[in-house]
């Protein structure tokens, strides 16, 4: 299970990078910057496509901030690879959520390296400008998110019904332990 393990993590973010690389292509080649273009007229309230780049964070704050942002982004790769190394082979939501979060910063750090800004084209009008890394992020902490929300629920309903949630032994401690 060893190798299906790193198989699904490395699948799913050469995806995210794969799919983010080409849609930015494609933009910068078919738009010029802060150019935008509705694909669907009858949501051009709402949406559109518009070629902007950021050499900031999420929201556009911290504009000019590429290097640390660089740094940043090779220590978030680092940790989710050291994080998913200790997983369970029973948690493939887990991973899935992972190899997004991972794509994702590496497809803003691929950006961050290759030119010094990254590339951002998903408009909804009513939040920034994002791209499909951005997207992938969002969606594996939202992933994330929701298994944390099951993993309490399971363990909340293996609690006896008259113990207080701080007096109840993690899987990783014995029971004589969550009493001390």
């Amino acid at each position: 299970m060893r190798r299906e393990k790193w198989l699904l993590l490395l699948g799913v973010a050469l995806l995210v990078i794969l799919v983010d690389q080409v849609s930015k292509a494609i933009i910068v080649a078919n738009l010029d910057l802060y150019e935008e273009w509705a694909p669907i007229e009858a949501l051009r309230p709402l949406f559109v496509i518009t070629h902007v780049t950021n050499t900031g964070a999420a929201f556009g704050i911290l504009q000019g901030g590429n290097t640390l942002f660089q740094i940043v982004a090779i220590v978030v790769v680092f940790v989710i690879l050291y994080f998913y190394h200790q997983l369970t082979d029973r948690v493939w939501l887990l991973r899935v959520a992972l190899g997004l979060q991972l794509g994702g910063a590496a497809g803003n750090l691929i950006d961050r390296l290759r030119q010094g800004y990254v590339v951002d084209f998903l408009h909804l009008k009513f939040w920034p400008v994002s791209n499909v890394s951005d997207v992938c992020i969002v969606a594996g902490v939202g992933l994330l998110l929701i298994v944390m929300w099951r993993e309490d629920r399971r363990r909340a309903s293996m609690r006896p019904a008259d113990t207080p949630p701080d007096e109840v032994a993690s899987d990783d401690e014995p029971a004589s332990a969550a009493h001390q």
